[in-house]
Formats: structure tokens, C-alpha cells, sequence
């Protein structure tokens, strides 16, 4: 199984980025990871909301493959304990999903292309964050969860 982590926006700020280089490279101890900052579209700032979600959707769509199990980041989705997430994805191993896409959409959200074609919708929290925190959190969790498939010592109960 191959994790996906994509995004919406501009590169990872410097305060960011070696937290998710960190954890990128711990996830590699259990599945192949990989980063995908997929750039807002040209003349973002002429464009309406649904036009901007409307655009990312499509750039979506076009690097989707149809067998990718998507998992949409979304304050409306499922919230998770660290557990539930390791549980989670071990369920997605045994099933032998090739490639799990984690995707944090654009500033006003995803096209309701997107939304209806997730497999799952997973909030972090009820709280909002900046996209470069929420980068670094889905970093964090997704290296929690192997950890604690593993029964290995990061995860503190």
C-alpha cells in the first residue's frame, strides 16, 4: 500500500516543512509516502468560490486514478482517536488498497465532485486550522497510526 498526501496551495512554509520531512521519512519505515502540493489555478484572484473549488476539482480529478482510495479532510467528516486512525489504516491494508490518497482541499473547500467521490471524509477537529498545520498534523497522525499498528513505543496511551 502507497500513502498520498495531497494538498491544495503554495509550498510548504519553512516552519513547516522539516516537521513533515520528519515524519514523511518515519512513515517510510512502514509504506511508501509521498507529498503532492497540487498549485491553486491561474487568476485565483478574479474567480468566485465555486468557480476556485470548480477549478481545484478538476486538477483533482485529473491525477486521481480510479482505483485510488481517496480520504478527504473535511470539518464535516468523521473525527478519529489516534487508534481509530491506526485501525483505519491497517483496514485499508488488509484490503489491499494499492494507494491511499489523503487530500486537504483548497481555502474554501472541495467541488461537490470531490466530495462525492471520496471513499471517506475524516475531520481532524472541530477546530479550524491554517493548511500548512493541518499538513504537518496529517504528517504527525498518519506516523502515530503505523506507530501504534506496530505497538511501538511514539503513541502514549
Amino acid at each position: 500500500m502507497k500513502i498520498q498526501c495531497w494538498t491544495i496551495g503554495k509550498p510548504n512554509e519553512t516552519y513547516v516543512e522539516e516537521g513533515i520531512q520528519l515524519f514523511t521519512k518515519r512513515i517510510q519505515h512502514y509504506y511508501p509516502v509521498e507529498w503532492k502540493i497540487i498549485p491553486g489555478p491561474k487568476n485565483a484572484g478574479t474567480m468566485s468560490e465555486s468557480e476556485m473549488k470548480q477549478k481545484e476539482g478538476e486538477s483533482i480529478l485529473g491525477l486521481l486514478k480510479k482505483d485510488d482510495y481517496l480520504i478527504l479532510l473535511d470539518e464535516r467528516g468523521k473525527q478519529f482517536s489516534s487508534e481509530q486512525l491506526a485501525e483505519f489504516i491497517q483496514q485499508r491494508a488488509n484490503e489491499s488498497e494499492k494507494n491511499i490518497v489523503f487530500l486537504i482541499g483548497g481555502a474554501f473547500g472541495v467541488s461537490k465532485e470531490i466530495f462525492d467521490r471520496a471513499n471517506f471524509k475524516w475531520s481532524l477537529s472541530p477546530l479550524v486550522f491554517p493548511h500548512q498545520l493541518v499538513r504537518l498534523i496529517l504528517a504527525e497522525q498518519i506516523y502515530r497510526a503505523c506507530s501504534i499498528n506496530r505497538n511501538e513505543k511514539y503513541h502514549h496511551t
